[in-house]
């Protein structure tokens, strides 16, 4: 009689395991809170639907391709939401679930927000160090995970793409000499993908040195497809790879266009893995090298 009762047992139990092992890691940014607000680091998030707000220990949540897949390549993801609230199942999980079926490590960001209810934070200061600090513990931790320190890129969503452009196109080199040694990595992406990107921070001019760019938005989008054009102007001034998508319709915040009618957005996220293909970013250099005949 107990054997039965044993093994019902255990196969009730089966389905809260599985969940256990497969639920993703969360890593903070800072181990003891953020610089200067280390009080507030366990203050709950609040989440609902499909949002998260009330970040006060910015981290980043792991999202891993299956080990039949990996590349090496990696992708840490800025959700937008306006900086009052991040759209997190949209614009950070579906995201994540469709770069790791193209073999990419994917990090996704949860920054401090600006413009949360009573927030004490600054969007061009505590956001940006967010996003740099995230960039550095991707690189700093790359063995860990099996990424090509060569092939880490950012990825970002309206408010989130404002994240992006602080990173990319501000001051992001390493400090040698810092006291914590993740400080001392490179916060550089080594590729973009903009998907309608906020009007903030979005440089005059960028380096001849800037990463490879992937811009896409839908003419139609108040907000934003002016940023994308901006973007594509400051890239083909400075000769620098970019690949640009502008649909007709689809206004702002299609997301990952699982739920749009329109063709071009249902299907945009193709156009993605056909850029990351064409730009070898989904080929590991040993991948790339010539196997020798003997």
């Amino acid at each position: 009689m107990l054997k039965p009762i044993k093994t019902l047992i255990c196969l009730l139990l089966l389905p809260v395991a599985l969940w256990a092992q497969t639920e993703p890691t969360v890593i903070p940014l800072w181990p003891n809170g953020a610089p200067g607000f280390e009080s507030r680091r366990n203050e709950p998030e609040q989440a609902k639907d499909y949002w998260v707000k009330n970040i006060h220990n910015p981290s980043l949540t792991v999202f891993l391709p299956p080990k039949d897949k990996a590349n090496g390549a990696a992708v840490v993801v800025c959700p937008g939401g306006g900086h009052r609230l991040l759209v997190w199942t949209a614009e950070g999980i579906d995201p994540a679930k469709f770069l790791n079926s193209l073999g990419i490590t994917v990090f996704v960001l949860k920054y401090r927000l600006g413009r949360d209810t009573l927030s004490p934070y600054k969007i061009e200061v505590h956001a940006r160090e967010d996003g740099l600090r995230a960039m550095r513990l991707v690189r700093s931790r790359a063995a860990e995970f099996g990424i090509d320190i060569g092939r880490i890129g950012m990825m970002g969503f309206s408010a989130g793409g404002e994240v992006v452009d602080m990173v990319a196109f501000g001051p992001n080199t390493p400090h040698p000499n810092a006291a914590d040694p993740i400080d001392r990595q490179s916060a550089k992406p080594d590729f973009l993908v903009q998907i309608y990107p906020g009007p903030l921070f979005i440089p005059d001019a960028i380096p001849h040195n800037a990463p490879p760019i992937f811009l896409l938005a839908a003419n139609d989008d108040p907000c934003c497809s002016i940023s994308v054009m901006k973007l594509l102007q400051a890239y083909r001034d400075a000769k620098v790879p970019a690949e640009t998508h502008l649909f007709t319709q689809g206004a702002h915040g299609f997301n990952m266009g699982y739920r749009s009618k329109l063709k071009s957005i249902n299907g945009w996220p193709q156009r993605l893995a056909d850029w990351l293909s064409d730009t070898n970013i989904l080929q590991s250099p040993d991948a790339a090298r010539p196997k020798v005949l003997h």
